[in-house]
């Protein structure tokens, strides 16, 4: 979805000649997974980061486009909102020192980011939901001037053939209708990469799903959007309908949206690809003059274009990969579940939680998905959105137990064992993943803090607007000291 696109409104023939392409690709990428060598010798990691622009009044600043011109920073690209940067992490190795240096790239680019943003009197946080955001932000006219967005909007709309409806139950109840996917630019994510190999895809996949609801849990911070209290992470209910192309007819008919947990385990990585390609209408119709099997058959890299700029118009929480990097293809899983923020310390003890746990769950002998119906994975997800740190699982041969203790009691230790695997340097193991145990005993994530930082501040006669602009404006601060979440005071 990197790819840029500077028109809609596509004819009948580009349509169909698409729709052709993408099933080429398709039974090309079947053919490499049969014989052809993907790079997994060294399997890489890669992070992104979703981030906001406030202003002086801690709300949404409007200026992606100058703050990015000024920046000129390769590593920065626009996102969905205007008030919204992405900062994509150039992939290594998280062996030794790895998630230090990652932590060390990210604050150094943000610092100069904010060194940039200043000039035009905004600053730049992490956060799963901007808490000050009000519908009257979220509106057609504060898209990205970047044409991919516009287009994206465009499709959606039409293939929906009605407003966009939000209807979110939480502590208070969401009811908004919307001529525009903006709403979507409301969720801000942290996104972490693994390659992995052909043979191996599908058990990391598995293990992906599986553990979605304990980084969830733990990770949550995303409470509040206009005005409105609603799940420890909003996120989740948000971008699953604001994109959403389906009026109530098709999903009565069962029609699947595509922001998508998904439906079963998987056995490979064609499972994924072939159901993005049977269950979803083409959005944006851009046709490659590229011959995916004629490149083949002379030996070459086939691009799949059309089969990735699909896969990208289909928002599965854990996404799978394709791409080329230094003339060699490799498969990624791409692990969505996570709000940005609160901190970069936070933010790589969640890293260190996916990527030991996924490790030592995709290699188990007998494998948690072979135990668990994929329809419990996916319960144990929404569970873990809608109520955070505090959230039960039902978890094979524990029945159902608070996601914390399941942690603390059985899956941290096995989490240790992953990044031993990676070749995590000891001390920065025990201290990353000491952070999740430490908001596991205190029952403090970034969605908890938030609350009970609003929740005092009403108390003392702050309006709910009020409360969130002052605990945002804290949370600015406390997120630049770099100090756990779990160790923040709440002050009033």
């Amino acid at each position: 979805m990197g790819k840029e696109i500077s028109r809609g409104t596509f004819s009948r023939e580009e349509r169909e000649q698409y729709r052709y392409k993408v099933r080429r690709c398709l039974d090309v990428f079947a053919l490499m997974l049969d014989d052809f060598s993907f790079d997994a010798d060294h399997p890489m990691t890669g992070l992104e980061i979703e981030l906001n622009l406030i202003d002086a009044d801690r709300q949404p600043a409007m200026r992606n486009a100058e703050v990015l011109a000024q920046m000129n920073d390769r590593y920065f690209q626009s996102e969905l909102g205007r008030f919204n940067l992405e900062l994509n992490v150039p992939p290594r190795l998280i062996a030794g020192e790895g998630l230090v240096r990652y932590g060390e790239f990210i604050s150094n680019s943000l610092e100069n980011a904010n060194k940039h943003a200043k000039g035009f009197d905004t600053e730049l946080v992490m956060i799963g939901i901007l808490p000050t955001l009000t519908t009257d932000h979220t509106i057609h006219a504060n898209l990205s001037e970047t044409g991919r967005y516009r287009v994206l909007n465009e499709e959606i709309l039409t293939v929906r053939g009605e407003q966009i409806g939000l209807d979110i139950r939480g502590v208070d109840h969401l009811r908004v209708r919307t001529d525009s996917i903006a709403p979507e630019a409301a969720c801000t994510s942290l996104q972490f990469h693994l390659q992995v190999s052909p043979g191996e895809f599908a058990n990391y996949w598995n293990a992906s799903q599986v553990i979605a609801s304990l980084q969830i849990a733990v990770g949550a911070n995303s409470p509040y959007l206009f005005g409105h209290q609603l799940w420890s992470e909003t996120r989740v209910a948000l971008f699953e309908q604001a994109t959403d192309t389906r009026p109530d007819e098709l999903k009565a008919q069962g029609v699947r949206p595509r922001v998508w947990f998904g439906e079963r385990w998987i056995t490979s990585i064609f499972d994924l690809f072939e159901e993005n390609v049977r269950y979803f209408p083409p959005l944006l119709s851009i046709s490659d003059p590229e011959d995916p099997l004629q490149v083949l058959r002379a030996g070459g890299v086939p691009q799949l274009n059309e089969l990735r700029l699909h896969n990208g118009t289909i928002y599965r929480w854990n996404r799978p990969v394709y791409d080329i990097m230094g003339g060699r293809p490799h498969l990624r899983v791409e692990n969505r579940v996570l709000p940005a923020g609160p901190t970069v310390v936070d933010m790589m003890a969640n890293a260190a939680l996916y990527f030991g746990l996924v490790h030592i769950v995709a290699e188990d002998d007998r494998p948690l998905w072979t135990q668990m119906p994929f329809t419990v994975a996916e319960d144990n997800f929404h569970a873990a959105s809608r109520r955070g740190i505090t959230a039960p699982v039902w978890w094979p041969r524990l029945g159902e137990i608070r996601a914390t203790r399941l942690l603390l009691d059985h899956l941290l230790p096995r989490a240790y064992e992953g990044l031993d695997r990676f070749g995590v340097e000891p001390e920065l193991r025990d201290s990353l993943l000491g952070i999740i145990e430490a908001r596991c005993l205190t029952e403090r994530n970034g969605s908890s803090w938030q609350v009970e930082m609003v929740t005092g501040l009403e108390a003392r006669g702050r309006t709910r607007q009020q409360a969130l602009q002052e605990m945002l404006a804290r949370y600015a601060e406390l997120q630049r000291a770099n100090e756990p979440v779990h160790t923040w005071p709440v002050e009033y």
